[in-house]
């Protein structure tokens, strides 16, 4: 059971995914650094000197009724920059690869031979003799 979950873990796509969803991360925070921490102010400097910002207070004198709208666009815009750069540094290339692929420019990834193949048949076959 432990040897299944080890083999599961040095997969090579299990490790890369582990790394994207961590660089995903940090570059989301610097992102929305960037949207709370100039977007933002820039959106709020639209309004009056006195006011808290670009939104209302549903009760007036109630603080905890103010509907902030700045904060509401700095999110979309914190959402389109991310979709931005996973379609300009992901989607993009990976189409273009695929189109190279498919007009015969570039090669696909190289399959097992035939020998690879049948030794790997074996390995798990003597394996499997093992655990029985």
């Amino acid at each position: 059971m432990i040897k299944g979950f080890k083999d599961f873990l040095l997969r090579g796509n299990v490790v890369d995914l582990a790394v994207a969803v961590v660089i995903g991360v940090a570059f989301g925070l610097v992102v929305s650094a960037f949207t709370d921490k100039v977007v933002k102010p820039l959106i709020n400097a639209i309004t009056p000197a006195n006011s808290p910002g670009l939104g209302f207070t549903v009760i007036p004198g109630k603080d905890t009724t103010y509907v902030d709208v700045a904060a509401v666009i700095t999110a979309v815009i914190n959402f389109v920059l991310v979709a931005l750069v996973v379609y300009f540094v992901i989607v993009l290339p990976m189409n273009m690869i695929k189109a190279r692929r498919e007009r015969g420019e570039e090669p696909g990834p190289a399959g097992p031979t035939d020998v690879e193949l049948l030794a790997e048949i074996r390995d798990l076959l003597r394996q499997q003799q093992r655990s029985d």
